[in-house]
């Protein structure tokens, strides 16, 4: 388990370039020094075609920061003293960011007894938004049958579930800074796109879709995105 906020940019291609030096420009010392943090994170869109059978939603955001911090205590204080929020006020025109808490939970792949540590740079990153009916038994459901079944996947190195602090997503009240409202997140982590492809042609991916016609009702999006993750800090 750790303590994450995520912040995901989003722009139209022609922005790309102004995204990545406001981030080479001073944003990246700026989370890098942030008080208890433990790692530090950007994933950026994958190259080549992913293969979900289910799932297209083109592109996703064109860049995440995914700051783990050690404690929540220590997350809670980035949150509520602004200095998250703070080096987006630099954000050139034409890029929008949502902020999100989470508590993270790592869960064990294959014949694993626990978790190994996140290294495999190919993250296929699922998030769900409101509204449910029943959110509490949404997560409940998503958190017993995606995490045990997602372990059997051929070649998967990591499984993430996002849990969001609804009492830090109060906090994001920032000009810059939109709150990202997800019910849950999840990411499922390989060495390549092509190891990912080959997982999403498996049974268990087929085992994966009957859950998720299973899950309690909800009216909100759920969206897929690969990405490649590279470590930043820590």
């Amino acid at each position: 388990m750790s303590w994450t906020y995520e912040i995901a940019l989003r722009a139209e291609p022609e922005y790309h370039a102004r995204l990545h030096d406001w981030f080479a420009d001073g944003a990246r010392e700026a989370y890098a020094r942030l008080p208890g943090l433990a790692s530090f994170d950007l994933y950026s869109p994958a190259d080549g075609t992913s293969r979900d059978p289910y799932n297209n939603d083109g592109a996703g955001p064109a860049m995440m920061l995914m700051l783990d911090f050690k404690s929540r205590e220590a997350l809670a204080a980035a949150v509520r003293s602004r200095a998250i929020a703070a080096p987006l006020a630099d954000l050139p025109h034409g890029i929008a960011a949502t902020g999100a808490a989470f508590e993270r939970r790592f869960y064990p792949v294959g014949e694993e007894r626990a978790p190994s540590a996140l290294e495999a740079p190919f993250s296929y990153v699922v998030r769900y938004h409101h509204p449910a009916d029943d959110v509490a038994a949404f997560i409940d459901n998503y958190l017993a049958t995606h995490p045990v079944t997602q372990a059997r996947l051929p070649a998967i190195r990591s499984i993430i579930c996002y849990v969001p602090l609804d009492d830090l997503a109060s906090q994001d009240q920032e000009p810059h800074l939109t709150p990202a409202d997800y019910m849950i997140g999840n990411e499922v982590v390989f060495d390549h796109i092509d190891a990912f492809n080959a997982a999403m042609a498996s049974q268990v991916r087929q085992e994966l879709r009957a859950h998720y016609h299973a899950f309690p009702r909800f009216t909100g999006a759920n969206t897929h995105y690969p990405m490649t993750r590279r470590r930043v800090f820590g």
